[in-house]
């Protein structure tokens, strides 16, 4: 009878497995919440075949229904709102969200509000759950969000992305919406974020064959920085590999992501390849001969998710069931991967009953009242008020009834790459109107010229579409009505972009036509773009300036030329083959927004950037100026009205010097989402008192800044830390209507121990009339140290609110631990004993305090150059180049003749006898390496050694020299009189 029973019980269990996905749940110990994660993830995975775990390790993961295992997609874009992703039953096509969008992430990390920074997190990882509700296929719960890349560089392309140039800022911000993606459930995940783009992508020319050097000091103490907070405060469930190499390597297959991000947590993390980065390691970057090789070196870098293919994962899972064959790669590695895979699927609740807490979200949540409300409260914490002369802000509506708003971004609202569609739109020009109501009068005019194009050769117009999808443009007899005039937008460096008076749409290229029917410039090449070039006799040429060539275009032309049938073709490869155009110019844009702010008693001038051409991803900017017909504008508008307020509405730091002295009040915010209206309303009339400062330097001239590929911030004086120039505006600046007092700074001890922390307080008192909120912000500075350090360092702040004539004491604390250097003559991190100097003000320029306390920790010795001295730690360099030391791990110092490296402060004891290094030289013939002391030209020589050809970059030798007497503590060269590498080398 018992032996029945158990046969029974078994038929039912494998009748049950075989029903199907719903009665499969009750029978796997994997579906029991009970038991440990760990637990539950062996289950499963001791269940998958091979098979269907090298599916798992694709970007769309299949459904394994006899497990009832669900598809699952990586990759929902949620950079300030759920922007899109793409449909899998559709072949990758990209689908927008209609939801609401918060101002770019630059913006949010300019309100300095950790706790709003959540809430908004909190509302984007509700409706990236309400999306999922509808359409899992499509919307799913990884997000690749938030870019915690700094933003050493403001020509940077994806500025708009990054928080800041700071990694202390950058790191409380990103775990602010990490946190709140996340939830706040101690075992699920609302959403999985994954931090973009691990390690060094800071430019977009050539970003996937472009190396980014970073010695010792710059990786640990700044890049690795931005990262690892989000980390280690579990705010964040892994990363994604950048395109770019460090130190000759490609990151889409570093180490890295195992020696060092996975070292921060003791969670799983679960880290994915940037889109089709896999295969450009067979690509653009050769560095594997084939893709099964590629494939195994990203799987056993400890990358577990490939990007690749969009979403055919034929060749992904091809590729690593041919390296599992060749030996590449054992089973093990496979299942190391999709652990950490399943670990974050089962945190998200996929494999509990009911989908966990979070499944209960619906689509409701989408765009809700409450989440428009919190999108208008951060877009104005958003805004910074750059400048205020005699108290020109904030406009009184009784004194400011006529109100004149003028430019190019006045009336309408732009999204970016990584935004969602806007739901509505509140334009400036609507808010500063439903802000004074019956009682003011709002005139408007974007300032642009709106002008007709005749061909010279036939006296005919250009000619636009009358109807919603517009038409071909073509040359038409007639005059110059509403489907001949188009307004002239410039972006800046001649950029325009022409949109359609028949129709309100932009002209854009179809083929090798254009049609007037682009909604606003977008996509990721962008077509939109021409430039008017003068040919003199009042003539112009028509230049076609798309980033790149239009999908189904890809001939020579780009100049427009008129077809047989008079349809505007690109015809031409010269500007001397091009037609010729006289320009009408139907309304003078300027003249008009000067005449309008004329008769006003404030004009607003709103000014800025199309997300789409100044600067974006895979194009950085190569300059940082105001389009040169915006700063007409300006310039136009402030000579006919004094009272003039400048709106900058952008993405990054811009050189306006000229506004800044001579324009009474100006206002910086970011392409802010659809209550960008609203949230300057309340600023500009004083609802709401301006309080966001700057996350990053303005410069005041490109010339400030060195090649967007230096990425030593120590050694090329970057960012505010060792910029010792004047920029426009500091970082951290911002003003407030309102005034603050700083004073009684405290520090609760004059000593601290490298384990300890010390507590700085300062009582902060509001002397001005409003209320409102200053950010306190504490800076350090060591002052000896074996190293250079930086000028100034933030270390902690504090966004406090405080009413009229209120006084608030706060109390900012650091630790000891957090002033630590990374010592390249040991390798790890140490404090040194030394003082500190505290700075607590307003900005890094504006200290209000000063204090200082004594750090007891230690004094890092002399260099020993008799044990193994790996060449990358140095301490200073001329011309040299980082690289690969293998195509696994390591990095090595590649030199061509008259470049060299610095050991400052080398104990060479009694003297050494030998040098030895590891080098390798590809070329043929030898180079050698001097090794002088004192100086890197007239410094004695005390030995030298050859280096002869080995025949390939990887493949090393040892070299060595006899050294002559040398004794004490020198400065060490290595000056190297050819093309080589070195490794390692000592001094014995």
């Amino acid at each position: 009878m018992k032996r029945l029973l158990a046969l029974l019980v078994t038929a039912l269990l494998v009748a049950l497995a075989s029903a199907g996905p719903a009665r499969a749940q009750a029978v796997f110990p994997f579906r029991d919440p009970g038991l440990p994660l760990a637990a539950r993830v062996d289950d499963l995975l001791k269940r998958l075949t091979l098979d269907e775990k090298v599916s798992l390790l694709h970007q769309y993961q299949p459904a394994i229904p006899r497990l009832g295992v669900a598809a699952f997609k990586t990759g929902t874009e949620a950079l300030h709102g759920v922007a899109w992703s793409t449909d899998r039953s559709d072949n990758g096509a990209v689908v927008t969200a209609k939801g609401t969008v918060f101002p770019q992430a630059v913006g949010l990390a300019s309100t300095w509000d950790t706790e709003l920074v959540k809430r908004v997190g909190a509302a984007v990882g509700d409706e990236a759950r309400g999306f999922n509700a509808e359409n899992p296929g499509v919307w799913g719960l990884q997000l690749w969000a938030p870019v915690v890349n700094l933003l050493r560089d403001p020509r940077w392309g994806r500025n708009e992305e990054g928080y800041s140039e700071d990694t202390h800022l950058t790191g409380e911000i990103s775990t602010a919406y990490g946190s709140g993606l996340q939830g706040d459930d101690p075992r699920h995940l609302k959403t999985a974020p994954v931090l973009k783009h691990y390690l060094a992508n800071n430019n977009e020319v050539h970003r996937d064959t472009t190396s980014s050097q970073l010695r010792p000091r710059v990786k640990h103490e700044y890049d690795e920085a931005a990262f690892k907070p989000a980390i280690a405060a579990d705010a964040a469930t892994g990363v994604m590999t950048s395109y770019n190499l460090v130190n000759g390597r490609p990151m889409t297959a570093h180490s890295d992501v195992d020696d060092v991000v996975r070292t921060w947590t003791d969670k799983d993390l679960f880290t994915v390849t940037d889109a089709g980065a896999p295969n450009g390691l067979i690509g653009s970057q050769n560095y594997y001969p084939d893709l099964p090789t590629a494939d195994a070196a990203v799987l056993k870098a400890g990358v577990d998710s490939f990007t690749s293919d969009d979403t055919n994962s034929t060749k992904t899972i091809e590729a690593i069931k041919t390296a599992l064959a060749r030996g590449l790669i054992a089973e093990s590695d496979v299942d190391t991967a999709v652990r950490h895979i399943l670990a974050v699927r089962f945190r998200l609740g996929e494999f509990d009953p009911g989908g966990g807490p979070y499944a209960k979200i619906t689509k409701d949540v989408v765009d809700s009242p409450a989440n428009r409300a919190l999108a208008r409260e951060t877009a104005g914490e958003a805004v910074v008020l750059l400048k205020n002369e005699g108290g020109t802000l904030p406009l009184d509506p009784r004194r400011s009834r006529k109100v004149a708003v003028v430019g190019p971004l006045s009336d309408t609202l732009y999204t970016d790459w990584y935004s969602g569609a806007l739901p509505y739109a509140v334009t400036p020009v609507d808010g500063i109107r439903a802000r004074l109501g019956s009682g003011g009068t709002v005139t408007s005019g974007e300032g642009v010229d709106r002008i007709a194009l005749k061909e010279v050769g036939s006296g005919r117009y250009v000619t636009a579409g009358a109807g919603e999808g517009g038409d071909v443009l073509r040359i038409a007899d007639g005059g110059a009505g509403a489907t001949q005039q188009f307004d002239v937008f410039d972006w800046g460096q001649g950029v325009l972009t022409l949109r359609s008076a028949a129709n309100d749409k932009y002209v854009t290229i179809s083929g090798s036509s254009f049609v007037n029917s682009a909604v606003q410039p977008s996509g990721w090449f962008v077509q939109q773009q021409f430039k008017l070039e003068d040919v003199g006799g009042g003539q112009v040429v028509i230049r076609y300036a798309g980033y790149e060539k239009a999908y189904d275009w890809s001939g020579p032309e780009q100049y427009l030329t008129v077809a047989q049938d008079g349809h505007l073709v690109l015809g031409a490869v010269t500007a001397a083959e091009a037609a010729r155009f006289t320009k009408d110019v139907v309304r003078d844009g300027i003249a008009d927004a000067a005449a309008k702010a004329r008769a006003a008693d404030v004009a607003v001038v709103v000014v800025g950037s199309m997300p789409f051409i100044n600067g974006r991803e895979d194009h950085d900017r190569t300059d940082m100026n105001l389009a040169d017909g915006q700063e007409a504008l300006v310039r136009a508008v402030r000579a006919a009205n004094p009272n003039t307020v400048v709106v900058l509405e952008n993405s990054y730091p811009t050189t306006v010097t000229w506004e800044q002295a001579n324009v009474p009040a100006m206002l910086w915010t970011t392409h802010a989402g659809a209550e960008t209206g609203n949230a300057l309303a309340d600023v500009l009339f004083g609802d709401r008192n301006p309080s966001g400062h700057l996350t990053q330097t303005w410069y005041r001239s490109a010339a400030d800044l060195p090649d967007i590929l230096d990425y030593d911030i120590i050694k090329s004086d970057r960012t505010y830390q060792y910029f010792d120039g004047k920029p426009l505006y500091p970082f951290g600046y911002g003003l407030s209507y309102t005034s603050f007092r700083y004073d009684g700074l405290e520090v609760d001890s004059p000593v601290v121990d490298a384990r300890g922390q010390v507590k700085v307080s300062v009582r902060v008192t509001n002397t001005g009339n409003r209320a409102g909120d200053e950010v306190v912000q504490l800076y350090t500075h060591q002052r000896t140290s074996r190293d250079e350090q930086p000028d100034r360092r933030l270390r902690a702040f504090d966004r406090v609110h405080l009413d009229p004539g209120r006084t608030k004491t706060v109390t900012l604390s650091v630790k000891a631990a957090d002033l630590a250097v990374w010592d390249v003559t040991r390798n790890k991190w140490v404090v040194e004993s030394s003082v500190q100097d505290i700075a607590v003000g307003a900005s890094a320029d504006d200290i209000r305090q000063r204090g200082s306390v004594r750090v007891r920790g230690e004094t890092i010795p002399a260099r020993d150059l008799a044990k193994d001295t790996r060449a990358v730690d140095f301490d200073d360099y001329a011309g040299v180049s980082l690289v690969d030391e293998s195509k696994e791990r390591g990095d090595a110092v590649g030199a061509a003749a008259g470049q060299w490296i610095r050991f400052t402060d080398a104990n060479l004891g009694r003297g050494p006898r030998t040098f030895s290094a590891k080098v390798s030289k590809a070329s043929a013939g030898s180079a050698s390496i001097e090794v002088r002391l004192g100086d890197p030209v007239h410094g004695k020589v005390i030995g030298t050694a050859p280096v002869a050809s080995t025949g390939d970059v990887y493949a090393y030798a040892t070299t060595t020299a006899a050294l002559s007497q040398a004794r004490g503590r020198q400065d060490v060269y290595l000056v190297f009189t050819g093309d080589l590498r070195v490794a390692s080398f000592s001094l014995k």
